[in-house]
């Protein structure tokens, strides 16, 4: 039996979602799925929502995740997490970021970012796991690495040897980057949230 599973990874332009989801195709390539990868902007350029979805599987055959079918989503920020629970499948698992981030109409003053959005998904019964990557990513040395901390997360919950996350980082991450993002991919493997 064909068996694919579905993961989201989802957060605001700028916040390197796109290498995240570079990282875990590379490592599930590795393993020897099938692996299908599709970007959704929103205006990613200016802080806008931006989700992928990863599938993977013995055959996979659309890259879509269909709402409610997500067994884990990474979230990079609160509000993201909120916006794309819907798609979390009962007993998935979903990953977040505490970090908040004003989008657009919180900026500009006309709306203010929800309060208790942590609180009010606990409340829902979810299997979450909450962290300040944030935090761990300036640990290792660079607030950008806020990616790769919650890749290091979610690895935990993904049965690979860890020679393949190693060899994925090697080959999607900017040599003179890969020290930070090692570390940043250690600490969060590490962590396993609140």
């Amino acid at each position: 039996m064909n068996t694919t599973k579905n993961m989201m990874i989802v957060g605001v332009g700028g916040q390197g979602t796109l290498l995240a989801s570079r990282v875990l195709g590379n490592a599930l390539l590795q393993q020897g799925y099938d692996v299908k990868v599709s970007e959704v902007h929103g205006m990613s350029q200016r802080g806008g929502s931006v989700v992928t979805y990863v599938r993977y599987g013995e055959k996979v055959y659309s890259p879509i995740v269909d709402e409610g079918q997500a067994d884990i989503i990474l979230a990079f920020e609160q509000l993201e997490a909120a916006r794309w629970l819907h798609d979390l499948k009962p007993g998935g698992k979903l990953i977040v970021n505490t970090q908040q981030i004003d989008p657009m109409p919180v900026v500009t003053g006309t709306a203010s970012y929800p309060a208790g959005l942590m609180e009010k998904i606990r409340a829902k019964g979810v299997d979450l796991t909450a962290l300040d990557a944030l935090s761990l990513a300036e640990q290792a040395g660079s607030s950008k690495a806020v990616n790769i901390v919650l890749i290091g997360v979610l690895s935990c919950y993904l049965d690979f040897p860890k020679e393949v996350w190693a060899r994925a980082l090697e080959e999607c991450v900017p040599p003179k980057f890969l020290e930070i993002n090692q570390k940043a991919f250690e600490l969060g493997r590490s962590c396993k949230g609140e």
